[in-house]
């Protein structure tokens, strides 16, 4: 598994993923995101990536179906809750919408 290791790096890799007319807005929002909250970030697109589950999510309201069944999905394979995770879910999902 590739660690990214510092927190510009993962902001950078972020921000590559918003479309040209919003990556001043994401820039901004990424910048205000601990370290652990852009990991989040990244294990979701890295997943959806892997897994295809980007398809058929075109609402907000799909999209926060999909970061609740990636939640399910990474309590399961650690057997635990992870702390902040509803705030995470949160900071996920406005990320997501702000690169759209």
């Amino acid at each position: 598994m590739l660690t990214v290791t510092t927190r510009s790096e993962l902001v950078k890799a972020l921000w590559s993923c918003a479309s040209e007319e919003r990556k001043p807005q994401t820039r901004r929002l990424l910048a205000g995101l601990s370290k652990d909250e852009l990991q989040y970030i990244a294990e979701f697109l890295g997943s959806s990536i892997l897994e295809n589950h980007f398809r058929g999510w075109s609402t907000r309201w799909e999209l926060a179906e999909g970061i609740t069944c990636f939640e399910r999905r990474r309590q399961r394979s650690d057997g635990s809750m992870a702390t902040n995770s509803e705030h995470k879910m949160i900071v996920l999902l406005e990320f997501l919408c702000s690169c759209a």
